[in-house]
C-alpha cells in the first residue's frame, strides 16, 4: 500500500527514490511563502482591527487560513482533511458568524494562525536553510571556485583554495544531503500532524458525522410521526365519517324495509358495517390516539392501562411533553402492555409514569413468569431504537419466576407546568 504521509514513507526503502523528499520540500517552502504575509497581516490587524473593530476579523483570518491550510495538507497527507465546521441553520452572514463564535474549531483556527505567523514558518525556512541549502552550497564548491579561480570559502566558513579540498566538499555535501532529506520528511510529517490535530482532528470530525447522524434521524422520526397524525386525521375525518353516515342509512333502511329477504340482507350488511367501523376505530387508535393529541401522555397511559388485558395499577403524573416523546413513551407502554398480556402469565401490573427536572421515567412491572427476551420478536428493539433517537434508553429486567420491569427513560423538557 502507497504511503499517506512522510512519516509513513520514511519506513520504506525508496523513500529518496520516490517524490516525498520534494514534497515534504514543498510543503515546508509553501509554509514559508504563507507565513510571511501572515505575519504582517496578523500584525496590522494587531494594532488596527483590536482597537477599532474588535475580534471578528481575526477569527476570519483564521477560518479563511484554516480552509487554505487543510488544502495545502494535501501535499503531505494524501487523506483529505474534513472541514469541521457545520453549516449554518438560516442563510445570511449573521447566522455564520454566530455559529463560528460559538465553534471550537473557530478558535483552534485562531490559535493555529497565531502559531503560524510567529513561530512556525521562522522554523520551516530554518529547516529548509539547513537541509537543503548546506548541501547544495558544498555541492557548488567546484563551480564556485572555478568561477572565483583563487578561492572560495565554504558555508561562511573554511577557505578551499584546491579542486581537491572543493571536489571533497562536495563530496561531504552529497553524502550529507540524503541524511537530511530524511529529517526533512520527518520535519514536514509533525509538521502536518500538528497541522490536522489543530485544523481538522478526528475525533472532532467522528462527533460531528454521529451528531448530523442522530439530527438526522430525530428529523426523521419526528416526520414519521407527523405522517402518522395526518393518517389518523385522514381516517378519522373521512373514512370514519363515511362509514358512520353509511351505518345510519343502512340503520334506517332496515327499519323502513318489510320483513322478508331483503330486510335481511340489510341486517347484514348494517352489522358489517357496524364491525368495519369498530375494526376502522381500533386502527385509528393504533395509529396515533385522540387523546394523546387532545389531552397527552397522561391521559393517554389512562386510557391504555384500562383497555389492557392484564389489570393495570396507574401512578401517572404527568404534563404535555413534547410530541415524539409522548408518541414514543407511549407505543412503549402499550408494547409492554401487550406482551404482559400476551406472555408473561400476570395477574396484576403496575404501570408508574413521572417527569422530573428534565427526564421523563416511566416503569411498567407485572407479577408474570419472566423470562422475557426483548430480541425474541417482542416489538420492543423497534421501540428501544425510537427511544434512543431521543437520547432515551429502555431496559427490561426479567429473571426467570419474574417479576418482568421495563424501564424508559427520555431527556424532555415540559411544554408547560
Amino acid at each position: 500500500m502507497d504511503p499517506r504521509t512522510p512519516w509513513q514513507a520514511l519506513t520504506r526503502g525508496d523513500y529518496l527514490r520516490g517524490g516525498w523528499p520534494w514534497r515534504s520540500a514543498g510543503y515546508l517552502a509553501s509554509g514559508v511563502l504563507v507565513g510571511l504575509p501572515l505575519l504582517a497581516v496578523l500584525l496590522l490587524l494587531a494594532v488596527f482591527s483590536l482597537v477599532l473593530v474588535g475580534l471578528p476579523p481575526l477569527l476570519l483570518l483564521g477560518v479563511a487560513l484554516g480552509g487554505a491550510e487543510r488544502r495545502r495538507l494535501r501535499l503531505v497527507d494524501t487523506e483529505p482533511a474534513a472541514d469541521p465546521h457545520r453549516t449554518p441553520d438560516e442563510p445570511g452572514l449573521p447566522a455564520w458568524l454566530r455559529l463560528r463564535l460559538r465553534e471550537q474549531a473557530t478558535w483552534r483556527e485562531l490559535a493555529y494562525a497565531l502559531l503560524h505567523g510567529c513561530v512556525l514558518w521562522p522554523l520551516e525556512l530554518l529547516a529548509l536553510a539547513v537541509a537543503l541549502g548546506g548541501p547544495l552550497a558544498l555541492l557548488a564548491t567546484p563551480a564556485l571556485l572555478a568561477l572565483d579561480g583563487q578561492e572560495v570559502r565554504v558555508l561562511k566558513g573554511p577557505l578551499v583554495t584546491t579542486y581537491p579540498g572543493a571536489c571533497a566538499a562536495a563530496l561531504c555535501g552529497l553524502l550529507l544531503l540524503p541524511a537530511l532529506l530524511y529529517g526533512l520528511g520527518a520535519l514536514a510529517g509533525a509538521r502536518a500532524a500538528l497541522a490536522r490535530t489543530l485544523l481538522a482532528p478526528r475525533d472532532a470530525e467522528l462527533r460531528r458525522r454521529i451528531g448530523e447522524v442522530t439530527r438526522s434521524r430525530a428529523r426523521l422520526v419526528a416526520a414519521f410521526e407527523a405522517e402518522r397524525r395526518r393518517i389518523e386525521r385522514d381516517l378519522h375525518d373521512g373514512a370514519q365519517q363515511r362509514l358512520v353516515a353509511l351505518t345510519m342509512t343502512l340503520g334506517l333502511a332496515r327499519l323502513d324495509a318489510p320483513p322478508g329477504p331483503v330486510a335481511d340482507r340489510l341486517a347484514q350488511a348494517h352489522d358489517q358495517a357496524g364491525r368495519v367501523l369498530t375494526e376502522l376505530r381500533e386502527l385509528i387508535h393504533g395509529i396515533h390516539p385522540q387523546v394523546l393529541t387532545d389531552y397527552g401522555l397522561d391521559a393517554a397511559l389512562t386510557d391504555a392501562a384500562d383497555r389492557s388485558a392484564v389489570p393495570v395499577d396507574t401512578d401517572i403524573a404527568l404534563p404535555r411533553l413534547p410530541p415524539p416523546v409522548e408518541s414514543a413513551a407511549y407505543f412503549t407502554v402499550c408494547e409492554a402492555l401487550a406482551n404482559t398480556g400476551r406472555h408473561s402469565g400476570a395477574s396484576r401490573a403496575r404501570l408508574t409514569a413521572r417527569h422530573t427536572g428534565t427526564l421523563l421515567r416511566m416503569e411498567v412491572r407485572d407479577d408474570g413468569t419472566g423470562g422475557a427476551d426483548p430480541s425474541g420478536g417482542t416489538g420492543l428493539t423497534g421501540l428501544a431504537d425510537r427511544i434512543a433517537v431521543l437520547d432515551g434508553r429502555l431496559t427490561i429486567t426479567s429473571p426467570t419466576g419474574g417479576p418482568t420491569v421495563l424501564r424508559v427513560e427520555i431527556p424532555c423538557r415540559p411544554l408547560c407546568g
